[in-house]
């Protein structure tokens, strides 16, 4: 499940936060992104470092006219005026670069730390920023995961109940979009769906004048704070028109695992930890037929078992997904999901709260021990403004090539 971007005070533009209008690249400020090393790896020649960075989502930017008013209207809406149509609205309007300091943003490395609130003269706010992996070549990196593995280690420690500290793969175009009024496209975030199928006012870079939802296949490899997480395929109809929006999640809480993800717990929350995901085939190649979808933990250099023991321990097939998700049949369960790994999906990653259901899905009831008003923003930001999450060590590749 992704974020929803919320609002934050820290500059004008991020008044208008859902609502890009801008298609081409102002010059106020200067896009620079902060690099993230990451690593791709084989078996046969181990891990080789890529020339990867991150890029903030277009919706968190700036954008104005040529004589810096804004392109939205008092409400936040659209200016009809200004983008009557997809041309007339990219010669009137303007995408600026990202403060990614002051949206919460640093990395070091192969380490990115997100904030969920930022400080600016002695008071906090909401900054929920949401970034992607962008290749060397200006495009999203496009990783290809069916019959391969994607690992990382992720530090939660300060996410309280409510928090979510998101890395997930969306089937977004690799180009964000790009076309002739939109040239800034994956360089500047454009082009962002998922399974929810938010309504934006660009679909994949193009002018959204009829309003339409923008679904796309999501795997949700991590959602999590220190008290509960899940990991859930999302696929969708061929034609893009809907997905399985709640999927056929795996939380060890709801599977009865109460003290297995926890501060203290047999998967110590305070603590960082390694988190390797495999997507495994049904003839074991990588052009397969997807039939389980593997976890695996690390920490303080030792594999953790897992909460289900068994051979296979925490994992997700198409059996169980037919169980548990009624909608699964309907969007093609695990097969669908597999044939987008293969083709390529771009790594997202995103910190957020929930003003309207405090993450109670993700933390609360059977999900996790949180008490249904924990997660309410204004507790977290008066208990823990410091919150973040630390994303680092992301490899991907063959299967057991990424961790030892």
């Amino acid at each position: 499940m992704a974020p929803a971007t919320q609002m934050s005070r820290l500059a004008l533009a991020i008044a208008f936060l859902r609502l890009v209008c801008a298609q081409q690249p102002g010059t106020s400020t200067p896009e620079v992104h902060p690099q993230l090393l990451t690593s791709k790896c084989t078996k046969a020649g181990g891990c080789v470092q890529q020339q990867t960075s991150v890029v903030l989502d277009w919706a968190y930017r700036w954008i104005h006219t040529a004589n810096y008013d804004s392109c939205t209207t008092s409400s936040g809406a659209i200016n009809s005026t200004l983008c009557p149509d997809e041309a007339t609205c990219a010669a009137n309007c303007f995408i600026e670069g990202a403060n990614y300091t002051a949206m919460g943003i640093t990395t070091s490395g192969n380490s990115m730390t997100m904030n969920q609130y930022v400080e600016s003269d002695g008071a906090y706010s909401s900054s929920s920023p949401r970034v992607y992996l962008l290749d060397s070549n200006g495009d999203y990196a496009n990783l290809q995961l069916l019959g391969q593995e994607l690992s990382f280690e992720v530090d939660l420690s300060t996410l309280p109940c409510g928090e979510n500290g998101a890395l997930y793969l969306s089937q977004m175009d690799p180009t964000g979009g790009r076309n002739q009024y939109n040239t800034g496209a994956a360089n500047y975030g454009s082009g962002y769906c998922d399974a929810q199928c938010p309504v934006e006012t660009f679909k994949n870079g193009t002018l959204n004048t009829n309003g339409a939802a923008y679904c796309c296949n999501e795997m949700d490899v991590l959602e999590s704070n220190s008290a509960a997480s899940a990991f859930t395929p999302h696929p969708c109809a061929a034609d893009s028109s809907n997905c399985d929006k709640g999927g056929c999640g795996f939380n060890a809480y709801a599977q009865g695992y109460k003290n297995y993800w926890a501060p203290g717990g047999t998967l110590d929350t305070s603590k960082p930890f390694t988190v390797i995901t495999q997507f495994i085939t049904n003839d074991g190649t990588t052009t397969g037929t997807l039939s389980e979808i593997r976890r695996i933990y690390q920490q303080n250099n030792r594999t953790v078992p897992s909460a289900v023991s068994g051979a296979s321990g925490d994992s997700i097939n198409g059996t169980w997904c037919a169980a548990v998700d009624s909608s699964a049949s309907e969007f093609g369960n695990l097969q669908t999901m597999g044939e987008a790994l293969g083709s390529g999906m771009t790594l997202v990653f995103s910190i957020w709260n929930d003003n309207s259901q405090f993450m109670n899905w993700l933390d609360s009831g059977s999900a996790g021990p949180c008490s249904s008003t924990a997660g309410n923003p204004a507790t977290i930001q008066a208990q823990d403004p410091s919150t973040h999450v630390i994303f680092s060590n992301i490899r991907w590749g063959d299967l057991n090539s990424t961790f030892s």
